[in-house]
């Protein structure tokens, strides 16, 4: 699977936007990225090797942690994960959508392009 890597993030990850990992679950793609990449176990999981709360993982348009399986949601060829960090000022879960969508196209709601850092 492919794990599109946040700005912030890149800088463990040889600056690439985007990881292939193997992985039947979301948990074990993001087992398998801390594998390739272990400068991110301390920024993605708290010390009992739970996902940190402000850790946001999507699975294609997702968000993960409301998916009956969370991490244990077993992921097919083509699926996406994305990590993005929590972003203050939105609670809702249209916010949320809008947000995963801006970062993913780099375009805003109002359909300006964003220059993404």
């Amino acid at each position: 699977m492919n794990i599109h890597i946040p700005t912030p993030l890149r800088a463990y990850t040889d600056k690439q936007q985007t990881v292939s990992v193997p992985g039947a679950t979301v948990a074990e793609g993001l087992a398998g990225l801390v594998a390739a990449y272990p400068a991110l176990q301390q920024h993605l999981f708290t010390s009992e090797g739970k996902l940190r709360s402000f850790v946001n993982v999507y699975l294609n348009q997702d968000d993960v942690r409301w998916l009956p399986a969370r991490e244990a949601t077993a992921v097919k060829p083509g699926d996406e994960l994305s990590i993005v960090p929590s972003i203050a000022g939105g609670t809702t879960a249209t916010a949320s959508r809008t947000s995963i969508a801006t970062l993913q196209t780099g375009c805003s709601p109002l359909g300006r392009r964003l220059r993404l850092v």
